[in-house]
């Protein structure tokens, strides 16, 4: 057969098995259980939230250390609450299980890594104005900066134009105490939200609570940078703009020469940043680092790390297409070179070795063939060579260390793997001994279905797109179930479990009779800055095309989905992704329930809608509010928020709610008295599961004013 004919039939086989297996899905009954099987389904789901809690053992080993590292003890809880304790020699392995465990010491530090690296945007402000070689002393009076000797009484006025309005303050001194760094601020009092706690026990009245709240196109307060050198008490104004994002910035002084310093500055619209050098003495400025970008730049993101001795950088940047380490030369300024470099992401910095120049960090997607969230520990040098993988299973990893960091424990597990805790040598990563496997038995016996962890094609046709499926108990695959997915598209992370499932909300709801599924759709974090982008002043996005084409490719694998029949629910982000479905997607999406939804990005919190959707506020907010495409509303939604929300205000629900009045729609609305930034409590999630069972089973749910569950 030539290469022609044999294409041909290729193709023509091709058609046949994708037209039998559509005809085969077609011929498939609907899942469609009476209200006796319904009522038995809940008194089943309600019976394994009791049962599944703690069904799962030997899941995890936390390690008490000796003096000396020598080895660890643990301990396992076991069925009946009864426990089990066992010794680990350390070199080589080798347990003991122990009887006498009144000497057991248990340990504070839990050997985690991760502790002392902090966010750049921490600081440790100085506790007075004392000079750090005990001197001077810098106060704020009425505004300015006043400097005196700490052995005399009379203070020199440094600075003339301040007053209470807009003082002098935030004093931060060199090293070497010759120089301070002080700013003029010009500030701004965040305007308050409201809400009213309707129902408190101690007052026949409505109690109205407030709290300050900044939201989109609000302004920040300025500050204006000044040094002031301690020998002459001259005010130098630094050669940068006033500093009017993110509050004020933190100084870092040169190692061995306190002339020069640097700040870091995030341009507000998150699409410019820079690592800045100041001469304190004449005020000149350069840039070491300028990232600009025409979407957006992550801030919080961002790790930055200022060597003691070496006067270099270690900064992350998705510069190049992935989040990567560089090294930065922090006099002349600019990359030296690349840490870290390739098509997968580091995801954090667990340490810093300057003596061995060595930088200790988590990764994802690094390894071909497995799901590229999950998250792996490597070792590298300074220079970018040397790379050492430390946990090689396909898995999603969470590792401990010793105290000397000769030893770790692995811990690591897949939603479709029960976790496996292993001993390894942290020179070369070698496995040393396996502590412990989960035991799932009495998991299994209660006939829960393991979860499948499923990929399928984008709407690029490329990228692969990552979820999990959960089926209820007593599945019957000759049969079409409706399907319910759990949403949270919210940019800032990726939300789909990567860990084993203990049992949770997503199987519990199956076991009503539904396909439960979640997937992370473009515009989520963790994977490319492409992948991420498609977020960028398109919220309303929430990756929905591709969480479509995720769900269709789920049912033309397994004909038992039935596409006719898909609703969604989500919280905060995922309340407004939820709601959003059926404005935007309502050809595919019938039913959802929105718990606490940010339904127009303009009435949210100022630092993560910006973030994403871009400043100044233009009329992209707008045109992918849901209270403005009100209108569009098909299918059946249910809208849910606590009077007490003090992160998403409620009005944002109740305008949506507003409008969908307005617009002649019909729809539920659940206001929980007291009730504060939720998926709704256990009242909430027991409307959401009724819901559910009524517009996509089509029976009514239990009236539980006659009959109980």
């Amino acid at each position: 057969m030539n290469a022609m004919l044999f294409l041909r039939v290729s193709i023509i086989i091709l058609f046949v098995v994708a037209a039998v297996h559509a005809a085969y899905a077609q011929s498939l009954p609907l899942y469609q259980p009476s209200r006796h099987e319904v009522l038995n389904a809940y008194k089943t789901a309600t019976r394994l939230d009791s049962l599944a809690r703690n069904a799962i053992l030997k899941g995890n080993v936390k390690a008490h250390w000796e003096p000396g590292n020598k080895g660890f003890w643990y301990r396992n809880l076991l069925a009946g609450s009864s426990r089990e304790f066992w010794y680990v020699e350390a070199r080589t392995g080798t347990k003991t299980k122990l009887t006498d465990t009144t000497k057991l010491v248990p340990t504070k530090d839990n050997g985690i890594i991760s502790g002392r690296i902090k966010s750049r945007w921490e600081r440790q402000r100085p506790s007075d104005s004392l000079s750090p070689d005990k001197q001077w002393i810098a106060s704020i009076r009425a505004g300015n900066v006043f400097l005196r000797s700490a052995q005399g009484v009379e203070a020199v006025k440094c600075t003339m134009n301040g007053d209470t309005t807009n003082p002098y303050g935030h004093i931060q001194w060199s090293p070497d105490s010759k120089h301070l760094v002080v700013f003029h601020i010009f500030p701004v009092a965040e305007k308050p939200v409201y809400y009213v706690l309707s129902s408190v026990d101690t007052s026949s009245r409505g109690i109205l609570k407030s709290h300050e709240y900044a939201q989109p196109g609000d302004p920040f307060t300025g500050y204006e940078m000044f040094t002031i050198n301690v020998a002459d008490k001259k005010l130098v104004k630094v050669e940068t703009e006033i500093y009017n994002f993110l509050g004020y910035p933190w100084i870092r002084w040169r190692t061995n020469d306190n002339n020069f310093f640097t700040f870091e500055k995030a341009d507000r619209g998150h699409q410019r940043f820079r690592i800045i050098e100041v001469n304190a003495n004449t005020g000149s400025a350069r840039n070491l680092i300028d990232q600009q970008t025409n979407t957006f730049i992550y801030e919080s993101r961002i790790f930055s790390w200022y060597t003691a001795a070496s006067n270099e950088i270690i900064w992350s940047s998705e510069k190049d297409g992935y989040n990567h380490l560089y090294l930065v030369d922090a006099v002349k300024g600019g990359v030296k070179n690349a840490i870290t470099g390739g098509n997968w992401v580091v995801r954090k910095v667990d340490s810093i070795d300057e003596t061995k120049r060595e930088i200790w960090f988590q990764a994802s997607g690094m390894n071909a063939g497995e799901d590229p969230y999950n998250i792996h520990y490597y070792r590298i040098g300074f220079d970018g060579k040397h790379l050492v993988s430390l946990t090689p299973d396909n898995a999603s990893h969470f590792c401990t260390f010793s105290p000397d960091r000769k030893y770790f424990i692995d811990n690591y597990s897949r939603p479709d793997l029960p976790a496996v805790t292993e001993l390894r040598r942290t020179s070369d990563g070698k496995l040393i001994s396996v502590l412990e496997r989960a035991d799932i038995s009495a998991y299994l016996q209660l006939g829960i279905s393991m979860p499948e962890v499923f990929v399928a094609k984008g709407r690029d046709g490329v990228t692969d797109i990552w979820g999990v499926v959960c089926r209820p108990p007593n599945f019957d695959s000759t049969k079409q179930y409706p399907v319910i997915e759990n949403i949270y598209a919210g940019p800032q992370d990726a939300f789909v479990p990567k860990r084993f499932m203990n049992y949770g909300e997503m199987q519990s709801m199956a076991a009503l009779g539904f396909i439960v599924v979640q997937c992370d759709g473009m515009g989520t974090a963790n994977r490319s800055k492409a992948f991420h982008d498609i977020c960028w002043k398109n919220l309303a996005d929430a990756g929905l095309p591709d969480r479509i084409l995720w769900i269709k490719a789920l049912a033309k694998k397994y004909p038992y989905i039935d596409t006719a029949r898909v609703g969604l629910y989500g919280t905060s982000a995922g309340g407004q992704n939820a709601a959003g479905a059926l404005l935007f997607h309502p050809e595919f999406y019938k039913a959802a329930v929105a718990s606490c939804g940010c339904h127009d990005n303009r009435i949210d919190k100022q630092w993560w809608n910006e973030q994403w959707m871009g400043y100044p506020v233009g009329p992209h907010y707008g045109e992918q509010s849901n209270i403005t495409n009100a209108a569009k509303l098909k299918g059946a939604l249910m809208l849910m928020v606590g009077e007490a929300d003090t992160n998403v205000p409620p009005e944002s629900t109740l305008r949506f709610a507003s409008a969908l009045i307005k617009a002649g729609k019909v729809f539920d609305l659940l206001v929980i008295p007291g009730m504060g930034h939720s998926d709704g409590g256990p009242y909430g999630r027991l409307k959401k599961r009724d819901f559910f069972v009524k517009h996509l089973l089509g029976v009514e749910p239990p009236d539980r004013n006659k009959e109980p569950m």
